[in-house]
């Protein structure tokens, strides 16, 4: 059976996690120990909360360096909510600029809508390539959320295939909801949270450890 691990840097939603990791037929296992981080098939970052608090518990915890060792290696990662925020360049909350784990240059920072939080189901719109959503086209999913990333730019040589990137739209805002990019998976929205389509996204992130 595919090992998962939760890692537990004291963000929120970990528990919810666990179980639908599970429902999606993976061992899963909540640690923050980053050997037992680094051993495991795929790896979930959960988020829950804002930017600054959840990258100083993911540094704490040696996140980063989990992160990295693992992309070196080609092994999963999952990033979700601000999990996913995290690994963008920087972070801008309440006036507070943070840097993140700069997988993917970008800032996350507030949405220009009428309402927030985006608080809800909504649509994605998947790329025709994407591997995350095969499946579950045209399915709606939970988002929680103020900030997100509006822009995205990513330059790379010819041979690097670019990310796969998805968009939602909410109001007049366009954000980025989710990226695939080689072993580095994230969601902006809850797939713990989003039903069926949630499980049958999870089902095919474990299903791509095999790929």
């Amino acid at each position: 059976m595919t090992r998962v691990v939760v890692l537990d840097y004291g963000s929120g939603n970990v528990r919810s996690a666990v179980r639908a990791c599970e429902r999606a037929g993976a061992e899963v296992e909540l640690s923050a120990d980053g050997d037992v981080a680094l051993a495991a098939d795929g790896l979930l970052v959960p988020g829950v909360g804002a930017f600054e608090a959840c990258m100083r518990g993911f540094s704490d915890v040696g996140g980063p360096r989990i992160i990295e060792r693992r992309l070196i290696a080609k092994k999963p990662v999952l990033g979700i909510c601000v999990g996913m925020q995290i690994l963008f360049g920087e972070g801008i909350e309440h006036g507070v600029q943070t840097t993140g784990c700069g997988e993917w240059p970008g800032r996350v920072e507030p949405l220009d809508a009428p309402i927030v939080p985006h608080m809800g189901w909504n649509n994605v719109e998947p790329a025709s390539a994407s591997r995350m959503f095969a499946g579950i086209e045209g399915e709606r999913f939970y988002f929680v959320h103020s900030f997100g990333v509006r822009d995205w730019s990513l330059t790379r040589p010819p041979a690097m295939p670019a990310p796969v990137v998805t968009w939602t739209s909410y109001g007049s805002e366009r954000f980025v909801s989710a990226v695939e990019d080689g072993p580095l998976w994230a969601t902006q929205f809850h797939p713990e949270k989003s039903g069926d389509a949630g499980r049958h996204l999870l089902e095919n992130w474990l299903a791509s450890f095999a790929a």
